[in-house]
């Protein structure tokens, strides 16, 4: 059964570290007060108008030789995809549940970026960051919720991977949009392989039984 998950916006609240990453500042760089006051600005636009949500279910997990995966329907091959689900060390053993999930913030934070993109380039990016920060604190989150869940039944889960990273193909989202419901949630995925809304994530969390 697929399950969905959402929280109160209000409680998502992105790093002011991941923001300044995701601007191209290092650790140790100070952001001048003006830029401050527009993250702090744009972080309280983008929780007016963001709508987290998302769908996750669990398959059983095949691993083979010559780092091919099977889940489901859906069989292909990654060596890096393989080796997360594998375990990188003596006292892992391999997955035997796979989690698909994708998750969102709502189309009306693409329209929030597109409207600055128009009239305030700089105002813009510094959106483009907030809003980054705040989809990978909401799927964090999400993370979370599998993750004890999976404490619960005695299990551990595995670093999340998404299509397009490493080796993993990113025409597999074609499958995870086929496989879970995710109109349900309003994402949709365009030709290009590109989610809509564009603050999207899909990605893969491997599960280890103890």
């Amino acid at each position: 059964m697929f399950q969905f998950f959402s929280v109160n916006k209000n409680l998502i609240m992105p790093p002011q570290s991941e923001i300044k990453r995701y601007l191209g500042y290092k650790k140790s760089d100070l952001v001048d007060d003006i830029t401050q006051k527009e993250i702090n600005c744009c972080i309280d636009e983008i929780v007016q108008v963001a709508a987290p949500n998302s769908v996750y279910e669990n398959f059983p997990l095949e691993l083979f030789q010559k780092n091919k995966i099977k889940f489901a329907d859906v069989e292909f091959s990654s060596a890096d995809l393989y080796s997360n689900l594998i375990g990188f060390s003596s006292t892992d053993k391999p997955c035997t549940k796979i989690v698909l999930l994708a998750a969102t913030i709502g189309v009306q934070v693409d329209f929030l970026i597109r409207r600055y993109q128009q009239k305030d380039c700089v105002k813009a990016a510094i959106m483009q960051a907030v809003a980054a920060s705040f989809i990978e604190e909401y799927v964090d989150l999400l993370n979370k919720k599998i993750k004890d869940d999976a404490n619960i039944l005695g299990e551990k889960t595995r670093a999340r991977f998404s299509p397009g990273f490493g080796d993993v193909s990113l025409q597999l989202q074609k499958d995870f949009f086929r496989i879970l419901p995710c109109s349900k949630i309003g994402l949709t995925l365009m030709d290009t392989l590109i989610m809509a809304p564009e603050k999207s994530v899909t990605a893969f969390i491997g599960i280890q039984e103890n």
